[in-house]
């Protein structure tokens, strides 16, 4: 016996309404025209084409049975009143009627099934009442207590059937309003956790560099011409730490906004930054090449910002680590990627191709972009960096 398509997860989907009426009607035609054709040769009876011809209207108006199940149900009792009335093979009262009691009772009709039911089953009594010679008790007996079964039988299938299906939505929908009270939660404990990492950014790291910044500024003030090396060393402290407590604030606001993906590209930076970023570099002494090719507007902020960050760390590697004297930054668009290359010519060292946090933190931003990002470095061969994302996200094209 065919068996019901799985879906994706294993579980049996149900028949197509269509498939599932057309089944039954199959089977009520197959099921009255066998019963015809065993009680005509029972009796011996040639066999009669109306009576099949009947038992196939009885199947084909339960093709209707969801769009109009008050209509074929009584159809369905008009038809058995006609077959009996033409003087057919007796196949009983209930087997034409049994599917679209079910029918109807399925579709919400109940009442209108066991109505229906009462009158084809007391029709069925007078008439025999009327033209059967036995006792009133005989009549009443077997025949009637079986026809009463079967009519009960589909009358209570079809509305176990249209609980259960009013259960499973029911349940469906719980389950449904279960995830997005769950999916509220989630969301509801997300903000309250960047609110106060928003707050703890700003508490500390915000006033630590805000007490930098003021106290570079007092040494700068009490410097001299003199020592103008030393003033200048000052006030690039003094202008970084202004740059860092801006970044700071920016990313303070995308902590607290509800839609902080879709504005990180503009709180946090981007490419355009970069002149910004080589400043330190260059007030370093470093020899800075930084040749950038990408229109405004063309990568997706989160590419952007990405890439931003990508440079930065970068510079400060160099800046810290590498003791370089000079540094190289491209930035260009082929064929639809973003493509980076930074490289130093200072000390280098192989340790920083598998460690370092902020390798590691570039390295885990290129791959949740859906790029690739390579490093070479060798101890007295500088670090060069060669980064590939997408210029524009999936979802943004």
């Amino acid at each position: 016996m065919a068996q019901p398509p799985k879906d994706p997860t294993g579980t049996r989907r149900p028949l197509a309404p269509r498939t599932g009426d057309a089944l039954l009607a199959l089977g009520v035609w197959l099921v009255l025209s066998s019963v015809i054709a065993i009680v005509q040769a029972t009796a011996g009876q040639d066999p009669t084409p109306l009576a099949h011809l009947f038992a196939a209207g009885f199947g084909a108006v339960l093709l209707l049975r969801r769009r109009l199940p008050v209509p074929v149900l009584l159809l369905s009792a008009l038809g058995t009143f006609a077959y009996y009335t033409a003087g057919l093979p007796t196949i009983g009262i209930a087997l034409p009627v049994v599917g679209a009691l079910f029918s109807a009772a399925e579709q919400g009709r109940a009442r209108w099934a066991i109505g229906t039911g009462a009158v084809v089953l007391a029709v069925s009594v007078l008439f025999r009442v009327r033209d059967d010679p036995q006792p009133l008790g005989t009549i009443l007996g077997t025949d009637a207590m079986t026809n009463l079964g079967l009519l009960a039988a589909a009358v209570a299938l079809g509305v176990a059937v249209r609980s259960l299906r009013e259960q499973a939505a029911q349940q469906e929908e719980i389950a449904r309003l279960h995830e997005e009270r769950t999916r509220a939660e989630a969301e509801l404990r997300l903000r309250a956790e960047r609110e106060r990492i928003s707050r703890e950014l700003h508490d500390t790291v915000g006033h630590s560099l805000a007490v930098i910044s003021l106290h570079a500024g007092v040494a700068a003030d009490a410097l001299g011409e003199e020592e103008a090396p030393a003033a200048q060393a000052v006030g690039e402290v003094r202008a970084q730490a202004g740059r860092s407590l801006q970044e700071l604030r920016a990313m303070v606001r995308l902590l607290r906004e509800e839609d902080g993906a879709a504005s990180a590209g503009r709180l946090v930076g981007s490419l355009a930054d970069v002149p910004v970023l080589m400043a330190p570099a260059r007030a370093a002494g470093l020899a800075v090449d930084a040749q950038v090719d990408v229109p405004a507007g063309v990568l997706s902020p989160a590419v952007d910002a990405a890439a931003h960050r990508i440079v930065q760390e970068a510079v400060t590697n160099a800046l810290r680590h590498a003791g370089a004297g000079e540094l190289a930054v491209s930035a260009r668009l082929e064929a639809g990627s973003l493509r980076l290359e930074i490289a130093d010519d200072g000390r280098g060292a192989a340790d920083l191709v598998h460690g370092g946090v902020g390798l590691e933190g570039m390295r885990e931003r290129v791959r949740l972009l859906g790029g690739s990002l390579e490093v070479q470095t060798a101890l007295g061969e500088g670090f060069a960096l060669r980064a590939e994302l997408p210029a524009r996200l999936e979802e943004e094209r």
